[in-house]
């Protein structure tokens, strides 16, 4: 379950950060997290109470946006919307293509007091 590292760094970051600004807990943290990042977020929420117990994170708000997958065809130039990194393009059908995004995995902002 590779959600408990991810947690893991996430809080991680947020010590790191609320330390530079000199402040002592968060109060509200927000993820983005893509649909081909490769992170369940079930296993994430199991996991997220463990790993923030004691930490700067302990009675933050998460909030998480989940950024929609989108690739562009190689072959066709096609660009269309993905649910899974495996999924070939619409028009053509060829494997062949770039993610445009989805990947995404980012603390985007920290509210710190």
């Amino acid at each position: 379950m590779h959600e408990l590292s991810i947690a893991l760094g996430i809080v991680k970051i947020s010590e790191d950060e609320t330390a530079k600004a000199k402040a002592k807990k968060v109060t509200k943290i927000e993820l983005e997290i893509g649909e081909l990042s490769g992170v369940e977020l079930e296993s994430l929420n199991f996991v997220w109470e463990s790993a923030i117990k004691d930490s700067v994170l302990e009675f933050a708000e998460k909030e998480i946006n989940i950024i929609k997958g989108k690739g562009k065809c190689i072959d066709c130039d096609t660009e269309f919307d993905m649910k899974f990194i495996y999924d070939t393009c619409p028009k053509c059908n060829s494997n062949f293509k770039g993610i445009l995004q989805g990947k995404e995995l980012r603390v985007k902002a920290l509210e710190v007091i």
